[in-house]
């Protein structure tokens, strides 16, 4: 793989990324700011937002990488994007029930900001790896 098709490919998986973190973003404030807790507002943003990404990944970020089997795809993306959820959703309850820090600010810069870092990391070297894997080299 050349460096520019890499490249390539990390922006795609940023882009169709920043659209479902906006989404999150978004839903969970609303959520928030509504009345709903800290936690069920980012179970709810995240499953909505795991939704779009799916979109996303399979038919723009690794369009050139699907396999002939989607349910393997859809059952490996949704379980990765559980535990990256989980992740998010970890610095959030550790904060916010952990720490005492209930203010809306912290639980954005720690399920949204922090929690959300870790998550991308984890979500782009599994997606890449085990959901959307480079199939061209075990055709050649």
């Amino acid at each position: 793989m050349t460096q520019h098709h890499r490249f390539g490919e990390v922006v795609r998986f940023l882009v169709s990324g920043g659209i479902a973190y906006l989404a999150d973003l978004l839903v969970f404030n609303v959520l928030l700011f509504s009345g709903v807790g800290s936690a069920w507002s980012k179970v709810v943003s995240s499953v909505i937002a795991i939704f779009i990404a799916f979109l996303g990944s399979r038919y723009y970020t690794w369009r050139d990488r699907r396999s002939a089997h989607p349910g393997r795809e859809y059952a490996l993306f949704f379980l990765f994007s559980a535990i990256a959820a989980g992740l998010q959703l970890l610095c959030l309850v550790i904060t916010h029930y952990g720490f005492g820090w209930t203010s809306p600010l912290v639980d954005n810069l720690s399920g949204n900001v922090v929690g959300m870092a870790i998550a991308m990391v984890f979500r782009f070297v599994t997606f890449r790896t085990f959901v959307f894997p480079d199939r061209s080299a075990s055709r050649a």
